[in-house]
């Protein structure tokens, strides 16, 4: 019998890895950690606020206070929609809030200048104007990112901060009111017993996760944010891509400042939907999606809308000051963020590990994991290691690459 070769001994002396099954990847999923924050917060509710879960039928309509929250998330969890995407692609937009106001400024602008202010054609008119103003300004951010070149953060901020400006124009700098009821039904209307703004909400982001998950979409979309030119190259059109995206989340925050306009009849363009583009960011960022670009979550974001809006409506029941808001949300924030680091998680994994399972030193699993050094004969092919790469320093040594940067990275830069 001859001996069998030293590749396939070695293998035979490594220890089997184990699979990684759903529970471990759901364990790593950042996702899971903003559903434990909300959990964390609705059993705080269930403890030290009983009344929190109460519900109550009334007139074919639920009324309570998780109603409340589903229905105030609606806005912020639509924007946060389209941000999802936004951020998906490397991408960031600070203008929302503005679009917001304008869209309502102009919808009660067109509704209190009518001469049937209280038709449905009237209200059709203002909705469909709304809509359109949402959709140029959504189209002119993106022709600034996507055409011109210029940073989203630095595109954005020019209509964030000229936004209100053109919105308090439009109004004259006055709240203006107006009665519609088939306006103000978007605000405050009912729809299978449910408000209208949840149900838009719900059927928004049904229609993305259906056209991102569904066909090649989504893939695309992770494509630009992982390396928009390496996604040229590879034929995908990434200034379509990227100016569509920005259409879009321009769209949602038109519809949601229509919401939040008709929610109280008025339109304020100072004040209305002021933040709610950190709102939204910070709703996608809990969720689980990076900055960065690249892979999304629309279930995270969902999670992390849930949890802001849960945590104003906790602090407003318990009948704490409004000033506690932002604090105890700036807390959650930190909390989540730090429980989805990497190191931290890290972390938590090492001090988790038995200290039994690690072979002690002088052990024969010790001595089998340590470096071997040099041997004798040949290193065997599954043996053999690469040669660790050093970064380069100094200037260009000609090869037409930047310092300490690989070939092939810069070739896809």
């Amino acid at each position: 019998m001859t001996d069998s070769p030293a590749p396939d001994r070695a293998r035979a002396a490594r220890p089997p890895r184990p699979a990684a099954g759903l529970f471990d990847r759901a364990r790593r999923s950042p996702v899971l950690w903003a559903l434990a924050a909300l959990a964390v917060l609705l059993l705080f509710n269930a403890v030290f606020n009983p009344g929190f879960f109460s519900l109550r039928f009334q007139d074919g309509h639920l009324f309570g206070n998780l109603v409340n929250v589903v229905k105030n998330v609606a806005p912020v969890l639509l924007i946060a929609v389209g941000m999802t995407l936004v951020i998906a692609t490397r991408g960031i937009d600070l203008s929302v809030g503005a679009v917001l106001a304008i869209s309502g400024s102009v919808a009660f602008t067109i509704i209190e200048g009518s001469a049937d202010p209280a038709s449905g054609s009237t209200a059709a008119l203002a909705i469909g104007v709304a809509v359109a103003a949402g959709l140029v300004l959504g189209a002119w951010n993106g022709f600034l990112v996507s055409v011109v070149g210029i940073q989203p953060i630095i595109a954005t901020l020019v209509l964030m901060t000229a936004g209100r400006g053109i919105a308090m124009l439009i109004t004259d700098g006055n709240i203006v009111t107006a009665e519609n009821p088939v306006f103000d039904w978007l605000g405050g209307g009912y729809l299978l017993g449910l408000p209208v703004q949840v149900v838009i909400t719900a059927l928004v982001l049904a229609a993305v996760a259906l056209f991102t998950r569904r066909t090649a979409l989504g893939v695309l979309i992770e494509a630009v944010g992982v390396n928009p030119a390496a996604a040229r190259l590879a034929g995908v059109r990434a200034r379509s891509i990227t100016f569509t995206v920005y259409v879009f989340v321009a769209l949602v925050a038109a519809v949601a400042g229509l919401m939040v306009t008709a929610n109280v009849s008025a339109a304020d363009a100072n004040r209305a939907g002021l933040f709610i583009e950190l709102d939204a960011i910070l709703a996608v960022v809990i969720g689980g999606t990076s900055l960065a670009g690249g892979r999304y979550s629309l279930t995270g974001t969902v999670v992390g809308a849930l949890i802001l809006q849960t945590l104003t409506t906790t602090v407003l029941t318990m009948g704490l000051p409004d000033e506690y808001i932002r604090l105890f949300k700036a807390v959650v924030i930190i909390m989540v963020f730090l429980l989805q680091a990497p190191r931290v998680r890290a972390a938590l994994r090492r001090r988790r590990r038995p200290a039994a399972g690690s072979p002690a030193a002088g052990s024969p699993a010790a001595a089998s994991t340590a470096d071997p050094g040099p041997a004798a004969g040949p290193v065997p092919p599954d043996e053999a290691r690469p040669a660790p790469s050093v970064p380069v320093t100094g200037t260009d040594t000609g090869t037409g690459t930047a310092p300490g940067r690989p070939a092939e990275q810069e070739v896809l830069r």
